[in-house]
Order: structure tokens, then sequence, then C-alpha cells
């Protein structure tokens, strides 16, 4: 699928204009993958239901995840991956394009969980769902007829960090920690949504606040913009970088941005907040 505008690319982020033109695409599929935190008051399935992009499916991240595990929306086991992405009829030679109802939030957590279970051909829809909506492009509010496809996964283990490894990376310095949650929290100033949790970040960690990365239209900036950003946070793209948040989902923002950039030495730490701020043993910093 050759690009349609500039700034297009099939295995990171792609226009609206890029989607329009491929929509017709046999090997085109399309995910919804709209995620809210409590406070935001919407249901992503009932919108979902009331209106899609045509021929979009439905993931539900929390159901997409490893419900072994007491922390939320953790990264499947890989015979899980493959039986909701059969079930949903994507697999191998479609080209994936993901979408949310925020313009770039959710989206890139599962465009990140493609990549950690081998697949290439995916990309977040930039400006999601607001921006498709508001050029006037068609919507509809009928499920996709669904063909089961084979899918071949091969999980790649350095994309992600556990809290051993992150643990480690702070105390060495060795892998940049680069935390994407609002100042407020990372400084431990406004307490964690989530019950339970110490305020302040994994100390040696940079703020980067995932909407930073963004425009005011919920696009993501461009090549300069990005590396402006990333620089201000003090981000070295020369060294390796471990991204984190709360509870994963934004973290996969700032992964986004860096394989924008061409970085390609990232991995993202999918226990994040949640599960380092409930370790009394673990170090905390404020400020």
């Amino acid at each position: 699928m050759p690009d349609a505008a500039k700034g297009d690319d099939p295995r990171t982020l792609v226009s609206t204009a890029w989607l329009a033109a491929h929509l017709a695409n046999p090997d085109l599929r399309v995910i919804d993958a709209s995620w809210y935190l409590p406070d935001m008051g919407r249901d992503a399935r009932a919108e979902y239901d009331a209106a899609h992009i045509p021929g979009a499916r439905f993931v539900d991240i929390d159901d997409l995840s490893d419900q072994r595990s007491a922390l939320p929306h953790m990264a499947p086991p890989v015979e899980k991956f493959m039986s909701r992405m059969r079930g949903m009829g994507i697999g191998d030679g479609h080209q994936v394009v993901v979408y949310d109802g925020m313009g770039i939030f959710s989206a890139a957590r599962v465009w990140w969980l493609f990549r950690l279970m081998g697949k290439q051909d995916v990309a977040v829809l930039d400006g999601g769902f607001p921006k498709w909506q508001a050029e006037g492009h068609p919507v509809e509010d009928m499920p996709p007829v669904v063909r089961d496809r084979h899918i071949t996964v091969q999980r790649q283990a350095h994309l992600v960090k556990d809290v051993s490894q992150v643990a480690s990376a702070s105390k060495l310095g060795d892998w940049q920690i680069v935390d994407a949650r609002a100042p407020e929290r990372f400084r431990g100033e406004a307490p964690e949504p989530r019950p339970g949790l110490r305020a302040g970040h994994i100390p040696g960690a940079l703020n980067l606040p995932f909407m930073r990365l963004l425009n005011s239209d919920m696009t993501m900036k461009d090549e300069t913009g990005l590396s402006a950003a990333l620089a201000e946070a003090g981000v070295d793209l020369d060294r390796p970088v471990i991204t984190s948040c709360g509870s994963g989902v934004t973290a996969a923002v700032i992964s986004l941005a860096l394989e924008r950039l061409g970085h390609r030495r990232h991995a993202l730490y999918d226990g994040s907040w949640t599960e380092w701020g409930m370790y009394p043993d673990l170090p905390i910093e404020k400020g």
C-alpha cells in the first residue's frame, strides 16, 4: 500500500486521507481501540456501536490482556493474542490501522501490542476518530462481516521491560526511563487515580507528558516537533529508552514517537506506575 501523503508510514502513523484512500482494500483491517479512564465518563463500546469507521473491529484493551495478572491490561500471552485476532478476522498479510476516540491515546497501546507480537504492518490513525468525523468521512453502526484468518506471532521480548529490569535501569542509568504522566503526578503533587498507590516517580526518570508530543487537534507532531519535545525533556536519542506511564497505555505514545524518529532501542515498562507505586520497598522520588 503506497503512501498517499507526505509523512504516511504504514508501520507507524497514517493520515485520515491515507485511510480514506485505502479503505476499500481487501487486505486492510481497521481497529477501534478506544479506551477511557473511569473519570472520563465515556463508554468505548457504546460509542463504537453507535458509530465507527466502516469495517472497523472493536478491541477491548482490558480483555486483550493477561487476566492472570493483578495489574491492569498487561500484555496478553501469545496464544490469547492470536485467538482474539483470529476471531476478528485479522491475520497474516493484513495492513492494520488502529484508531481511538481521543485522537492519539489508547490506539498507540494496541499498535505496540502488535509490535510486541512481531507484526510490523500496523499504524495508528493520526487524529483518530475525531479527525475522521470532522472531515466528513463515512461512518457506520453495523458490525463487520468477519472471516477467520491465520496469524503468525513471534513475541519480541526486547520491546517490554518488567519491574526488575526497570529497577536495574534506574540504579545503573544504562537506560533512560521516560514517564508519560502529567507533571503533577510525576512530581508527586497530585494523587494517583488508582487507590493505594504512592505518589512520585521512578528515581532518575525523565518526565515527558504524552500530550507534548501532540498538536492541539490530537495529531502527532512532525519529526521536528517530536525531536524538540524529547530534547526539552532531556531525552538523548543516542541512548536506549524505557517508556512508562500510569498503566502502560500512554507510554506507548512515546514509543510511537520514538519509532517515528527512527529510534529503535526502546522498550515499554508494562507494569508502569501501577506496579512500581504499589510496592513500598521500591524507591521513589518526588519533585
